[in-house]
């Protein structure tokens, strides 16, 4: 028997699909619709995560030629960032199993945010010690407790935005989430990069390290405001989750209902899917200032480490860009305004982009044929339709392309081409995260804690790749980086088989989202 289908308004028979106070006490009412507000809130979250992670790319090289690293080793800095977040969602999977319910439908989804935001305020208080000291250990650890905070805030952030509105269009809203997080990603390896390098006329090593100790209490401060301000907020700390599926499922009857998360092959199949994909983001331009050094004789440019930080924006700005023309489908617009705004908001990206750049004193000339690349993940977007499925199949692909083409020209050409992936990076993480956890219902928590988990391939796709860059040159090591986007077109290509036998038809489940 099929599902009615409801354009909003009372339901005397379900209960809401969010809830403050708990489910028990709710009312009748549910809705459909985003709740922008609640919305607005949640997402200055997403901006921490960004500007923290992009900020490492530029750490990076400063702590290699302060500490007189290897490649390999100084991707400690990501390792020690992103193995946090597995750290923290195996606390939190033994936690769930210990107290016998998912902690966060005990503690709540905004309070388990503030919580996390207050976990990461203490790692920043490290960098004060560390700095001072001038020791690699204690900052990694510093890195490593902001990252475990970041962990419970993504468990509990992510499946909040995708399920504050209409199913069909979930995957869409974490896109809009993620722009946010994206133009954290832009403006912070300009800022860390001033306050290291602007900050000290001489630019010792010893006193940029000291440096660093101060956008990073700023930024400590900042997530304690945050999170007194969301605790006192009116996003939802409960959510229905099985009403949430069977509005996902085009026949409820078929529903997987599973004892656990593991139960599930597209959260399987889904958590390597987030390794290999942040790893690929996150390796690709961990690695590219090492290749931006490179004399231009052995294809790089030949650049300082001071001059490098438009370029690390320019790679996060690809991801902002992407996911705001991935986004438009989260607003509820007239399909002819939801193309026109595809069309528009990615260049709107890359206008701020531009202007950031140029206000911190950066030359933007050099970037302006950048425009060109957009067109090609423009059309990408179009052609998947709003299918989750498809957009990650065609983002993969063109990756791959791009990684190809850097690794087998050299110059500016080659770097547009690395720093591309940014653009085909962009909506990935959405679309997995949606495909991973639609249909899990009641396991949603414990699925979003698996696929958290799994951020540490950002470290260790990181990693490998500077072994690699260290004993065939960093020109090769991208070939890492092709792996990856193979298998997550095989993920893509995968998963609407298996989401079909579970009586979810990803196709139609789009449709009622009007793409």
């Amino acid at each position: 028997m099929r599902r009615r289908r409801r354009s909003g308004g009372e339901t005397p028979d379900r209960r809401p699909l969010f809830s403050d106070p708990p489910l028990e006490m709710a009312g009748p009412m549910t809705t459909h619709q985003t709740r922008w507000s609640q919305f607005g809130v949640l997402v200055t979250v997403f901006f921490f995560w960004g500007f923290v992670a992009a900020s490492n790319e530029i750490l990076i090289p400063v702590f290699k030629n302060a500490f007189g690293l290897t490649q390999a080793q100084s991707q400690y800095v990501a390792v020690a960032f992103y193995v946090a977040y597995t750290v923290g969602s195996i606390i939190y999977f033994l936690t769930s199993r210990l107290i016998g319910a998912d902690v966060l439908n005990r503690i709540g989804y905004k309070n388990g945010i503030a919580l996390g935001l207050l976990i990461s305020a203490m790692g920043t208080l490290l960098f004060y010690p560390a700095a001072n000291a001038g020791s690699f250990g204690l900052m990694l650890s510093g890195l490593f407790i902001v990252g475990l905070g970041f962990s419970l805030q993504q468990i509990a952030a992510n499946p909040l935005a995708i399920m504050m509105g209409n199913p069909a269009t979930g995957a869409q809203r974490l896109t809009l989430a993620g722009g946010v997080n994206n133009f954290g990603t832009t403006i912070g390896p300009l800022l860390v990069s001033l306050a290291i390098f602007g900050s000290v006329a001489a630019g010792g090593n010893v006193a940029n390290i000291e440096a660093v100790k101060t956008p990073y209490l700023i930024l400590g401060a900042a997530f304690v405001l945050v999170a007194v301000f969301l605790k006192f907020s009116s996003v939802p700390n409960h959510i229905d989750l099985e009403e949430i599926a069977r509005d996902e499922a085009e026949d409820p009857a078929r529903l997987a209902h599973k004892p656990s998360a593991f139960s599930y092959p597209q959260l399987v199949l889904g958590m390597i899917a987030i390794f290999v994909y942040v790893g690929v983001e996150v390796s690709t331009i961990a690695n590219l200032p090492a290749y931006l050094k490179l004399p231009v004789e052995q294809g790089g440019l030949g650049l300082d480490i001071s001059m490098i930080a438009p370029f690390v924006s320019l790679y996060w700005a690809s991801l902002m860009i992407g996911r705001w023309a991935g986004a438009a489908g989260a607003f509820g617009a007239p399909i002819g305004v939801r193309r026109m705004l595809t069309l528009l908001l990615p260049y709107l990206a890359f206008g701020v982009f531009l202007a950031v750049n140029s206000f911190a004193g950066y030359s933007v000339g050099q970037f302006l044929l950048y425009g060109a690349v957009i067109v090609v993940m423009v059309a990408a977007t179009f052609a998947s339709r709003g299918n989750p499925a498809r957009m990650l199949l065609y983002f993969a692909l063109c990756g791959i392309a791009a990684l190809l083409i850097g690794m087998n020209t050299t110059g500016m050409t080659s770097v547009v081409a690395f720093i591309s992936v940014g653009l085909f990076c962009s909506t990935m993480w959405p679309c997995i995260f949606a495909l991973a956890i639609t249909g899990l219902g009641r396991n949603t928590g414990q699925g979003s804690s698996l696929l958290v988990m799994m951020i540490m391939g950002g470290g260790l796709v990181s990693w490998l790749q500077g072994w690699v860059a260290d004993h065939h040159g960093i020109h090769t090591s991208f070939i890492v980086g092709v792996v990856c986007f193979a298998y997550l077109a095989f993920y893509a290509a995968r998963t609407p088989g298996l989401l079909r036998r579970q009586g979810i038809d990803l196709d139609k489940l789009t449709a009622q989202g009007g793409h």
